[in-house]
């Protein structure tokens, strides 16, 4: 089940993206306070809601994500709302973007899907590899600070998505200890501009190294 990550995605996600609206207020800040960029990339986009913020604030937005389910929800919801975005299909730890392609970036939610520190660490070297020299990049994940949580060391776990008809879908986490999370992305081809915890979530700002 680990290793099929967008399996899950597709079966859940009509539901899945009836219950993912808004843009997360840290992503929006984030966005926020970076200079318009030329093109944009959302990694991990589920049904677009963080490439529909990113498309107001690029002259091109990019979303991938493994779920064609989801990309199907994103591709709806940018017809819906009249905003302009690509939508490709792709594997985090193998981006399908040329080098240095991007000046503005998020991956969120998503890297604690990865069922592999391998996996995990190639998608950090991979958004390195796609950033512009001064692109900068938001990456969140998953950690034990949430209150969910009684553990202090990263585990890696399932969590069940219920569906209208009572269906459980159990979907893979790597639950990131904080300084797991920073060792993570100091050993990969990304430099660490800032951290902070925010609703039991870590978020790192980031930029090439």
């Amino acid at each position: 089940m680990t290793r099929h990550v967008h399996e899950t995605y597709d079966r859940i996600a009509h539901h899945f993206s009836q219950t993912r609206e808004y843009a997360w207020t840290e992503v929006e800040s984030f966005v926020d306070d970076e200079e318009p960029a030329t093109r944009a990339l959302d990694i991990g986009c589920g049904n677009g809601r963080h490439t529909e913020l990113l498309a107001a604030h690029a002259d091109a937005a990019v979303g991938v994500d493994a779920s064609r389910g989801l990309l199907d929800e994103a591709v709806a919801r940018a017809a819906e709302r009249g905003f302009d975005a690509a939508f490709v299909q792709g594997d985090a730890a193998r981006l399908p973007l040329r080098e240095s392609g991007c000046d503005l970036a998020v991956y969120v939610a998503t890297i604690h899907h990865l069922p592999t520190r391998d996996a995990r660490r190639a998608s950090l070297d991979e958004l390195a590899r796609v950033l512009s020299a001064d692109g900068r990049a938001l990456v969140s994940a998953w950690s034990t600070a949430h209150s969910k949580f009684d553990r202090t060391d990263g585990f890696d776990t399932t969590v069940d998505w219920t569906l209208p008809g009572g269906d459980t879908v159990p979907r893979f986490y790597h639950i990131y200890a904080p300084d797991e999370f920073r060792a993570d992305i100091d050993d990969s081809a990304l430099e660490l501009v800032d951290f902070e915890l925010s609703s039991g979530n870590c978020y790192a700002t980031v930029t090439k190294g």
